[in-house]
């Protein structure tokens, strides 16, 4: 397994990241997930202005009520916004919008701003039709060895990020 493939603990669960232009890093994730291309991924990032180069973040349409979710340390929301030209098919799957969070986990935002665009993708870290991991030892239940994982506290949430879409302000998750 490629060291660009790693797993990290996020506000509720373990995940698994890469760099989001990275494909084969991309490809490595849902094959461990077990996932097909089509669903899209999350991306992660310590703040808004890192995500506006893959989704329509800045939109004043819905840029406040980001920005207040996000502003909300006790909760994880991601929003599914248009995204731009520059996300890659790989990560918005079959679909003209992508997931995009803005983390409060002090470990999550250090991670991403390691990325060349201060975002990472951020997956569950789990194959198809089992429960998150919520342990660095989940983990290797999960995927052996081979795959890095940054140990670390989960970031007190019980479930993984709320999904609401931003252009209709639907609830998805």
């Amino acid at each position: 397994m490629s060291a660009s493939v790693f797993a990290y603990p996020t506000e509720a669960v373990y995940g698994l990241g890469c760099d989001p232009l990275d494909q084969t890093a991309v490809y490595q994730i849902l094959k461990l997930k077990q996932r097909p291309v089509e669903k899209g991924l999350i991306l992660v990032a310590a703040d808004i202005n890192a995500l506006a180069k893959f989704a329509d973040v800045l939109n004043p349409q819905w840029f406040d009520r980001l920005q207040q979710a996000w502003s909300d340390t006790q909760r994880a929301v991601t929003w599914v916004v248009p995204k731009t030209q520059a996300c890659p098919d790989w990560i918005s799957g079959q679909h003209n919008s992508v997931a995009v969070r803005v983390s409060h986990h002090p470990l999550v935002k250090q991670l991403a701003q390691t990325m060349p665009d201060s975002v990472m993708v951020s997956t569950s870290a789990n194959p198809a039709s089992l429960e998150p991991a919520r342990s660095a030892a989940e983990v290797k239940h999960y995927f052996g060895e081979a795959l890095y994982c940054v140990e670390g506290e989960l970031g007190g949430l019980a479930q993984p990020s709320e999904i609401w879409d931003a252009q209709t302000f639907t609830r998805i998750r």
